[in-house]
């Protein structure tokens, strides 16, 4: 733990970050799963300057998400060995390195329209109203099957 801990203070550093360069720059970390970043190179990061807390996840410059590694060989190596600052430090020292942020960004649509933000939510609004009206509509029926019943089987004709 504490090696790691060295790590961490270590790649901020003129000369960590210059050797941390080089592996971003030979695609070590790998490149991100967005469409739209077009297979921008990643970096680790961690989420959290406390060992412990979590494992090293992958940041993308280009999109400045953070995800989980796919290679099993970061599973098991602690976020804080990395630290919060480490590729905002990098860029800081060179910006050159940072990508510009992507142009576009996608858009859903249904026949060829935008949908608004606003409409998925009042499908959840239309969809809970729908659930709650059909178990009450449910027990309503269940309560007139029972007071029929109760009425037929009160009522009896001799034969």
């Amino acid at each position: 733990m504490l090696y790691g801990l060295i790590h961490a203070r270590y790649i901020l550093t003129n000369r960590g970050i210059a050797m941390m360069l080089e592996k971003y720059q030979n695609s070590e970390f790998g490149t991100c799963i967005r469409v739209f970043c077009e297979n921008q190179l990643m970096m680790p990061i961690g989420l959290s300057d406390n060992p412990g807390e979590s494992m090293v996840k992958l940041y993308c410059p280009k999109c400045q998400d953070v995800y989980i590694p796919k290679s099993s060989r970061y599973h098991h190596i602690d976020g804080a060995y990395f630290g919060t600052s480490f590729p905002h430090m990098l860029f800081m020292v060179h910006p050159e390195y940072r990508p510009k942020p992507s142009p576009s960004s996608f858009v859903p649509r249904l026949y060829g329209f935008k949908i608004h933000a606003l409409a998925y939510q009042l499908q959840v609004e239309a969809s809970v109203i729908g659930r709650s009206h059909a178990s009450e509509s449910k027990e309503q029926q269940t309560g007139q099957m029972v007071a029929t019943t109760r009425f037929f089987s009160f009522k009896r004709h001799p034969s």
